[in-house]
């Protein structure tokens, strides 16, 4: 599976609440931020502006801004988590993915979302509880579309259409699907309520505070860098890709990562048990599968019972169904989580998770395992080396990537920046949790 950039984990103070990511020409979009037709990228962030999402954070997650007080190591993340957002924007931009038409579209649309969602929460702070455009009356927006000399209909179906293609580049299953007439009207309804808004803000500018254009300002420009981050991020997954000759290559060249003693280890045992010696002692012996402990402490010579065909990693459920009970498996068996030495008890008929007819089986098994703890992360559960290697190939090709594009867009995030005291936040509630269960390495994982 591919790495996730990232940068995508937007930090935690750009959580401007639950505004849709969502865009005509360039010309249009640049002269459509808030008052500042200059705005063109997206490599800096002023002081001010970080000082105005604290001063945002402070009101709606007092806890997260105390930790950004105390522990310097989360404020550096949260500033290079910044800088990474505003260099793949920048980027996306140099590459010409803003323009493309649904880009651009949607990028019309971040501002409309953003400015319409703001301007809603400011005109009516003071007149009670209601759910986002609220106000805004059925005659209003009845007499938006009666408006024919607006061409509203038009520049719904662009707002659409976008929002379609958009929803299927994230999601396969959704390339089929048309939308529901009830889909499309409560679109047609949103759609008319943000332009209603946006259209009253624009026209009311001179009458709104300073601070709360560049607060709308702001934060177009950062919801907007996050949808052409995200557009950049797909386009660059191929950067991160790392091969079965490059995971290859790096074991062979880290004698720690080798697995030749333990398959030897493995073929000592498996002759140990083709020449009649207990199987079930042997497993208790040396078997490093960490299920074959009981409730009671005990070893249970590595049984497994009922095993239904479909639930073992495909190398051992091979093996295993490949013999007549009884039998040992002539060879180790290799799989993600080491060597397996493998016999069979018995054969039967069961039914798999959803009540269906399926085979099922009693096998012992001994592992000697391959799996690998990260020395830099003692506290983490152990992983196959293959992952391990291609997780530590990938962060660090991620990891180079990210540092070109930071350094090549100059993007610039001031780091002397205040974050403001809060005398009386809550520090974030320790949730406890069961410790896991231990399972048996050779499942799938599910």
């Amino acid at each position: 599976m591919k790495r996730i950039i990232s940068i995508l984990n937007i930090c935690c103070f750009l959580a401007f609440g639950a505004v849709a990511i969502s865009g005509q020409n360039t010309k249009t979009l640049k002269n459509k931020i808030i008052g500042n037709p200059a705005i063109s990228s997206f490599n800096s962030i002023t002081r001010e502006e970080i000082e105005m999402l604290m001063a945002d954070l402070a009101k709606t997650n007092p806890a997260v801004l105390k930790r950004l007080s105390e522990e310097p190591e989360m404020k550096r993340q949260q500033i290079d988590n910044l800088k990474q957002l505003l260099a793949f924007a920048s980027q996306a931009q140099k590459d010409g993915l803003a323009d493309d038409p649904v880009n651009l579209q949607e990028l019309e649309n971040v501002r409309s979302e953003v400015v319409a969602v703001n301007y809603d929460k400011e005109i009516n702070k003071d007149k009670g509880p209601m759910p986002p455009f609220g106000f805004i009356s059925e005659p209003t927006v009845k007499a938006f579309w009666s408006d024919k000399s607006a061409n509203h209909e038009a520049q719904f179906q662009k707002f659409l259409d976008a929002k379609l293609v958009i929803l299927r580049r994230g999601d396969l299953k959704m390339m089929d699907r048309e939308i529901s007439e009830e889909e499309k009207t409560q679109a047609r309804d949103f759609f008319a309520k943000i332009k209603i808004y946006e259209k009253e803000f624009d026209a009311a500018s001179a009458v709104l505070s300073a601070a709360f254009k560049k607060k709308v300002q702001l934060q177009v420009k950062l919801q907007q860098a996050q949808f052409l981050s995200r557009v950049y991020s797909d386009k660059s997954v191929s950067e991160f890709a790392v091969t079965d000759e490059d995971v290859a290559k790096y074991i062979a060249e880290h004698q720690e990562l080798d697995t030749s003693a333990k398959r030897t280890k493995a073929e000592q045992i498996l002759n140990r048990a083709k020449a009649g010696d207990d199987f079930a002692r042997l497993a208790n012996e040396f078997t490093e599968d960490p299920g074959n402990q009981g409730a009671d402490g005990k070893g249970q010579g590595g049984i497994y019972t009922n095993v239904a065909k479909g639930v073992m990693v495909a190398p051992f459920e091979r093996a295993a169904l490949a013999l007549e009970p009884g039998q040992v498996a002539p060879a180790v068996v290799e799989s993600e989580f080491g060597y397996h030495i493998i016999k069979l008890e018995k054969k039967g008929k069961g039914k798999d998770a959803a009540g269906q007819p399926t085979e099922n089986y009693d096998v012992r098994h001994i592992l000697i395992s391959t799996t690998y703890n990260d020395p830099t992360a003692p506290n983490d559960r152990a992983v196959p080396v293959k992952t391990y290697v291609r997780s530590k190939l990938e962060a660090e090709k991620e990891k180079r990537f990210l540092d070109k594009i930071v350094a090549d867009n100059n993007i610039q995030v001031p780091e002397d920046f205040t974050v403001p005291e809060i005398a009386a936040a809550e520090k974030p509630k320790t949730v406890k949790t069961r410790p896991l269960r231990k399972k048996r390495v050779a499942k799938k994982r599910r």
